[in-house]
């Protein structure tokens, strides 16, 4: 294996841990809850994933180096939001906007590196750019657009100004 094709496969699963995190990051936000594990392992592997992107071989600045400054920018205001703001009032909104907007980022990566990747989806899509894709994108980014709104709203409505931990211990009646 070359130590390309190595650094790919080492960014491809920071990529999909941060991925993975950031969706139940995401459930936890839903219900009003927050594990700070989850939060953590969500924001830093994040951050390495733009890190990293910027390790690949390139002449010139694409779309990719593009996408990893604001996901960069993103994540900068969301971690100053939650750590250095707590999160508290007006800072819980910009945490939940710039993380959920970093996770946005992310997976909007992974459908068209998932695309141009895997043969299946390939063959779906012989040409670049294709309706599919940006169907697909389009359904996505109405999801996130309309999962952060709700949640802005929800969490306005009943007056929080902070997410609340959530216990990792079971706790009985």
């Amino acid at each position: 294996m070359s130590l390309l094709a190595a650094y790919t496969n080492l960014h491809v699963a920071i990529s999909l841990v941060g991925i993975v995190a950031g969706f139940v990051a995401m459930s936890f936000m839903w219900t009003r809850r927050e594990s700070n594990a989850v939060t953590a392992i969500f924001l830093s592997m994040t951050i390495l994933t733009s890190v990293t992107g910027f390790g690949f071989p390139a002449s010139e600045v694409k779309p990719a180096h593009i996408l990893g400054v604001i996901s960069l920018v993103a994540l900068g205001v969301a971690v100053h939001a939650k750590y250095v703001k707590h999160s508290i009032g007006s800072w819980m909104i910009v945490y939940l906007s710039g993380a959920i907007l970093a996770q946005y980022l992310n997976v909007f990566v992974l459908i068209v590196q998932s695309f141009q990747k895997l043969s299946f989806l390939r063959a779906l899509n012989p040409t670049q750019p294709s309706f599919l894709i940006q169907l697909t994108q389009v359904i996505m980014l109405l999801g996130f657009l309309s999962f952060t709104a709700k949640l802005i709203f929800v969490l306005r409505r009943a007056g929080s100004t902070q997410l609340n931990v959530a216990s990792t211990s079971n706790k009985s009646c």
